[in-house]
C-alpha cells in the first residue's frame, strides 16, 4: 500500500477523534458554559447535521479544484474548527467550531475516497479505501478515549487543541506524500450530478443508511444497556466502546479485503449477520460476557459493510465519482441520526433498553432485502462499457 494512504489515515484518525470524543466530554462543557446536558447534546446533532448537508456542499464546490488541494483545504477547515470549538468564549461559539469542523467531514472521506481507490490497482480498490478508514476506526479504540482523558483532567479545551493539531499533521501529509491528482478533464458538477439517476448508486447510498443506521441503533444508547440491563458499572462503559471499536478495526480490514474479490457476496453475508446478532443483543444484554462479545460482533460486522459499500458507489458512478462518493458519507450520518431517533422512540414508549436493537435489526434487515435487489437488478441488466476519447464510460442497458 502506497505510504500516501498514510497521510489519509491521519486526517480519518483526526476526524474520528472529534466527531465523538465530545461525548465523553458533554458534562464539561455543559458546566463550563451553563447548559444543561440535553442541550449540549446539539453539540453531537450539529456535527452529524453539518456532515449530512456538508458532504455534497464542499465536494460541488470542489469539483474545478485539484483532489488533492481539496483534501488540504478540507483538513485546514477542520483544524480553524477544532481551534475555534478550543478557544469559544460562549456555547453558541462553541457549536459554530463543531458545524465548521464537520464540513469537512463527508467532503474528506468521499474525495479520500476517490484518491485512494486511485493509488493502487483496480483489484486492491476495496483495500486502499480500507486502510484510509482505519483512521476513522482506530479513533475509536485510541483517539476517543485519549480524548476524553486529556479532556477531564487537562480541561476539554485541550481536546480539541490536540485534535487540531492531528489536523495539522494530516494536512502537511497530505501535502508531502500525496501525488497530485489532476481533475479530471471534461467532468463538471453536472456529470457528478448524474451519477444519482443511477438505480444502482441510489441502492447503494440507501443499503448505507439502513445498514449502519442498525448498528448505531444498538451502540446510541449503550451506556443505559449496559449499566441498566447487564449491570455493568458506569466506569466499565469505556472500555466496551474500546471493544466496539476493536471489532470496528477488524471488521474495516477484513471487509476492505474480501470486497475486491466478491463484494456482493460479502454485502450479504454481513448485513444478514449484522441483523440476527442485533436480534440476539436483545437477549445476550442481560449476561455481561455474552453482551461484551456481542459488541465487538456489531462493530465488526457493520464496518465490514463500510468498504464495500463504499466501493460499489464508486464503482457504479466510476466516470464522476466524487460527490457520489462524498454524498454517501453523508449517508452513515444520515443513518446514525434516523436509528438514534427511532431508538428513543421505541424506549420512550416503554418497550425498555433493549428495544433499540429490534430497530436496528429491522434496519440491517431491510438494508439486506435492498443488496439483494440490487443484486437482481445488477444480473438482469448487464453493464455495456464503451470508450470515449481516454475515459472509459460505463451505460446500462434499459
Amino acid at each position: 500500500m502506497p505510504l500516501a494512504l498514510l497521510a489519509l489515515a491521519i486526517g480519518a484518525f483526526g476526524i474520528g477523534t472529534t466527531e465523538f470524543v465530545i461525548m465523553g466530554l458533554l458534562p464539561e462543557v455543559a458546566g463550563e458554559y451553563g447548559v444543561t446536558i440535553p442541550a449540549a447534546g446539539l453539540l453531537v446533532t450539529g456535527y452529524a447535521l453539518g456532515v449530512v448537508l456538508g458532504a455534497p456542499l464542499m465536494t460541488a464546490l470542489g469539483t474545478r479544484i485539484p483532489r488533492k488541494r481539496m483534501l488540504m483545504l478540507l483538513m485546514g477547515l477542520f483544524v480553524a474548527g477544532n481551534v475555534l470549538s478550543a478557544l469559544a468564549p460562549s456555547f453558541g461559539v462553541m457549536l459554530t467550531g463543531r458545524v465548521v469542523a464537520s464540513l469537512a467531514h463527508g467532503a474528506f472521506f468521499g474525495i479520500g475516497s476517490v484518491v485512494a481507490a486511485d493509488l493502487v490497482a483496480p483489484e486492491k480498490k476495496a483495500g486502499a479505501i480500507a486502510m484510509m478508514f482505519t483512521g476513522l476506526t482506530v479513533a475509536n479504540v485510541v483517539g476517543v478515549p485519549l480524548g476524553t482523558f486529556i479532556g477531564q483532567n487537562a480541561g476539554w479545551r485541550a481536546t480539541f487543541l490536540v485534535v487540531a493539531g492531528l489536523g495539522v499533521l494530516g494536512l502537511v501529509g497530505i501535502a508531502g506524500l500525496v501525488p497530485e491528482q489532476p481533475r479530471p478533464e471534461g467532468v463538471r458538477l453536472r456529470h457528478e450530478l448524474a451519477a444519482f439517476r443511477n438505480t444502482q448508486v441510489l441502492l447503494a447510498m440507501a443499503m448505507t443508511v439502513l445498514g449502519f443506521g442498525g448498528v448505531f441503533a444498538a451502540i446510541t444508547y449503550i451506556t443505559p444497556m449496559m449499566t441498566e440491563t447487564a449491570g455493568f458499572a458506569d466506569s466499565s462503559v469505556t472500555w466496551l466502546l474500546v471493544l466496539f471499536g476493536i471489532g470496528m478495526v477488524g471488521g474495516n480490514l477484513l471487509g476492505g479485503r474480501f470486497a475486491d474479490r466478491r463484494l456482493m457476496p460479502l454485502l450479504y453475508v454481513t448485513l444478514g449477520a449484522l441483523a440476527v446478532v442485533l436480534a440476539l443483543f436483545t437477549f445476550t444484554a442481560h449476561h455481561k460476557i455474552a453482551a461484551a462479545v456481542t459488541i465487538v460482533l456489531i462493530g465488526a460486522l457493520g464496518f465490514a459493510t463500510v468498504p464495500p459499500l463504499q466501493k460499489r458507489v464508486l464503482d457504479q458512478a466510476s466516470a464522476a465519482p466524487t460527490l457520489a462518493s462524498a454524498v454517501n458519507i453523508g449517508a452513515f450520518n444520515l443513518g446514525n441520526a434516523l436509528s438514534a431517533w427511532l431508538g428513543g422512540i421505541v424506549i420512550a414508549a416503554g418497550f425498555g433498553y433493549t428495544a433499540p436493537n429490534w430497530v436496528g435489526a429491522a434496519l440491517a434487515a431491510s438494508a439486506l432485502v435492498l443488496a439483494a435487489v440490487s443484486g437482481a437488478l445488477e444480473r438482469r441488466t448487464p453493464a455495456v462499457t464503451e470508450r470515449s476519447g481516454d475515459d472509459l464510460v460505463t451505460l446500462e442497458k434499459v
